[in-house]
């Protein structure tokens, strides 16, 4: 099933068709009784949804006509009442007249909404026929839990889900690659009626974020992260507090951070803080990328600025890039791409100047010298462990300094080869322990050793950190690492992972919007998150 490029002009029927107000926010209640469920609304209430969803599949002892009296009469928002079979991924079990009859009092007792499968929404339709309440609206739902079918074959699926009389259309899909939520955006945009598009799991998140933007009638952010009532969902609190939900339009450009895994990035917080401070219509995102050219090639259109790209993308999306800045090309790996209003991709690797910056600083406070002309590192024997992109960052920037490289490697073919081309020294990592040709050596650690949550791991034992004057780590979660903890212990220098991030994340906000990064929030929001 080949993805199709989302191009503008699949954009630009957003403004017609369907009058656009803002994307409502629900909240799903998955308390197992009515007072749980209580607490849920008013908390869903205080956090800043829009809808409350009463899950009644979710309630232990459930007595219609009483518990729906008390939930629908006494919600301080409008409530959207599902009662979800087994057979369509609830957890109901029971006779299916029973189920649909509460569907029928819900309705009947001031509920705003309630959600019907498409298996049964064509009777269940006929029989309120006539019956319904002025401002009360039938959402008709589809789940697959298996993929997300052909954009034509979801073109058939509206049409069938429309066909049963619905308000709203509601179409569920399973992610099994980023790119599949293009399809559902398309149907998004150029549905004529209320559409909810929602593409499950991790690799879906974005068609839930990006739900103002396509027009969807409303998205789902659940009340904590432990009571999700779909794979993938987001809490309210993250939609509106880390992604400002709120302020995404149809005209928002998109910006994200590409990687596998990359739900632990804090690029998100950065990013989205500081668009909010300055007023810029603008969004950043997780992307949970498996193959890197598909997608680029499927989201090719200007509305997506550029990315930030991280493990293990940094050295594939380079053949995906129409032009690469020279000293990225030189070091053979990116972080940063820019999407060009001629729809070229330009990349950069600002690792490597976050990372250099961060050690020349620290250099300079260990001698006491004022940024000179000089850089620090030159003439220092730089140890760097790890030879893919940070490493390869680490190694270019330093020799570009005047350090004399060392590069140590799991796999010494990988070291050798970068060695070579810095002109420095090959060896494999455990090598390193007993290598101290000299003392105040600078360390830099780009391997993953450390990293959570293997937090008690270290890439180079206590005994050997003694001769070295400073120790830089690339890892950021934790920001303190059991490498950096030990180096401090034996005197050195420490320079922590989150320094490089928040220096490259400068180079690259400078990069996506052409204007100065706001340093005194990204530094802020860095010691109050990381």
């Amino acid at each position: 099933m080949g993805s199709l490029p989302f191009t503008t002009s699949d954009l630009q029927t957003s403004t017609s068709g369907v009058p656009s107000s803002p994307t409502l926010l629900c909240t799903p209640l998955m308390g197992t009784t009515v007072d749980q469920m209580f607490i849920e609304m008013r908390k869903a209430k205080e956090i800043g949804a829009d809808i409350v969803e009463i899950r009644l599949d979710c309630l232990r002892n459930f007595n219609p006509r009483q518990d729906l009296e008390i939930l629908i009469k006494q919600s301080p928002l409008p409530a959207l009442v599902t009662y979800r079979p087994i057979w369509e991924g609830g957890q109901y079990e029971g006779d299916e007249n029973k189920r649909q009859d509460a569907l029928r009092l819900a309705m009947e007792l001031g509920a705003s909404y309630i959600d019907v499968e498409l298996e049964v929404a064509h009777d269940f339709n006929m029989s309120i026929s006539g019956k319904k309440p002025d401002n009360f609206k039938v959402i008709v739902s589809s789940h697959n839990f298996h993929n997300t079918p052909s954009a034509e074959a979801i073109g058939n699926l509206v049409a069938r889900i429309q066909a049963t009389g619905a308000d709203i259309v509601k179409i569920a899909t399973t992610a099994l690659d980023i790119t599949d939520c293009a399809r559902i955006f398309q149907i998004m945009v150029h549905s004529q009626i209320p559409t909810i598009g929602i593409v499950m799991g991790e690799r879906g998140l974005i068609s839930r974020l990006l739900s103002p933007k396509y027009g969807g009638y409303l998205t789902y952010g659940a009340l904590e992260a432990g009571a999700i009532s779909a794979p993938g969902q987001p809490t309210a609190k993250d939609l509106l507090d880390l992604y400002n939900f709120r302020l995404i339009k149809p005209d928002t450009k998109i910006y994200g951070i590409i990687g596998k895994p990359v739900g632990h990035s804090k690029s998100p917080l950065l990013f989205n803080a500081s668009f909010k401070s300055v007023g810029l219509n603008a969004v950043y995102l997780h992307f949970l990328v498996d193959d890197v050219a598909k997608f680029f090639n499927t989201y090719s259109n200007p509305d997506f600025g550029g990315c930030s790209c991280t493990i293990p993308h940094k050295e594939a999306a380079l053949k995906c890039m129409d032009d690469i800045d020279h000293i990225a090309k030189k070091i053979g790996a990116i972080n940063n791409i820019c999407h060009r209003p001629d729809g070229k991709l330009y990349a950069f690797n600002t690792d490597y100047i976050g990372a250099i910056s961060a050690i020349e600083d620290g250099l300079r406070e260990l001698n006491g010298k004022a940024p000179g002309t000089e850089s620090p590192l030159a003439g220092k024997l730089l140890v760097v462990l790890g030879a893919g992109g940070a490493g390869k960052s680490l190694a270019y920037g330093g020799a570009q300094k005047g350090a004399r490289v060392v590069v140590a490697n799991r796999t010494f073919e990988r070291a050798k080869e970068l060695a070579d081309k810095v002109g420095g020294k090959a060896m494999t990592l455990e090598e390193v322990e007993h290598f101290h040709p000299e003392e105040g050596m600078v360390l830099a650690n780009t391997t993953s050793v450390g990293m959570k949550p293997k937090i008690d791991e270290t890439p180079l034992p206590k005994h050997a950190l003694k001769h070295y004057c400073l120790v830089f780590d690339a890892i950021y979660t934790p920001k303190d690492t059991r490498l950096l903890r030990e180096a401090k212990e034996t005197g050195a220098v420490i320079v922590y992972g989150t320094e490089m991030l928040i220096r490259q994340g400068f180079e690259q906000y400078k990069n996506f919007t052409g204007l100065p990064a706001p340093e005194e929030l990204f530094r802020q929001l860095m010691e109050k998150h990381a």
